[in-house]
């Protein structure tokens, strides 16, 4: 696959590893880092709003150019650099000189956009959702579970897609898309049209979900492209 493809582990790679002895609070180190991986990546998609092409700019800051998007590809983004680059980042500690980073689904960049976007929803739909004098305490709880919902719909395709099992990665994906229509179902309803606040949070969140679709549906062609290549052993 390529620009959106999963960075998973290949085949027996974590064979090659040997034992990884880690204790509670390095996997707490790690996952902040990876923490501050989706806030980096939402701080650079806040900078691009209005642009058409905001989720592939995005990528692009990130470093996501379509020749890192391998499936070979493990390691984080550390790996990318040359010795020189490296051991300044290393000096100024950008980057850590310790033990190999293991990868996790954190690091693959489908799981770390899709986080992200829904972090931003979920944060602009929480500052209203409170005041039952902003939006209306039935449509709260149905927007704020339809999030939730299309969220956790995402996640499990995402491991999905991680496992290179694309079949169901693309099932998942489907479900996810329409917990998103419903989303945007609710926030076109006559009762969401009579609150300004709804309104407002429409209209930034509308672009935000139309690219969570458009990351989706380029995830799942990709997906099928897979399905549909011929196995290394058929003549």
């Amino acid at each position: 696959m390529s620009k959106y493809e999963s960075n998973g582990p290949s085949d027996n790679e974590w064979d090659d590893r040997g034992e990884l002895a880690w204790t509670e609070f390095d996997w707490e180190k790690y996952l902040r880092a990876q923490d501050d991986v989706v806030h980096r990546y939402l701080a650079f998609y806040e900078q691009l709003k209005g642009k058409e092409d905001r989720i592939d700019e995005t990528a692009h800051l990130m470093g996501w150019d379509e020749h890192a998007w391998s499936s070979d590809v493990t390691d984080s983004d550390d790996d990318e650099l040359d010795e020189a680059e490296e051991a300044e980042a290393v000096a100024a500690g950008e980057i850590d000189d310790g033990p190999y980073d293991p990868y996790t689904l954190h690091k693959n960049p489908i799981f770390i956009s899709t986080k992200a976007i829904y972090l931003s929803l979920k944060r602009g739909w929480e500052q209203i959702a409170h005041s039952s004098a902003k939006v209306p305490q039935a449509l709260a709880i149905d927007v704020h579970a339809s999030i939730f919902r299309g969220e956790e719909q995402a996640m499990l395709a995402i491991q999905a897609l991680d496992f290179g099992d694309y079949a169901l990665a693309i099932a998942l994906f489907k479900r996810s898309m329409a917990e998103l229509n419903r989303t945007f179902a609710l926030l076109n309803t006559a009762a969401a049209a009579k609150h300004s606040a709804v309104v407002k949070f429409k209209a930034d969140a509308q672009p935000r979900l139309f690219d969570l679709r458009e990351i989706w549906l380029r995830v799942m062609s990709e997906c099928r492209d897979e399905l549909d290549r011929p196995d290394d052993d058929e003549s």
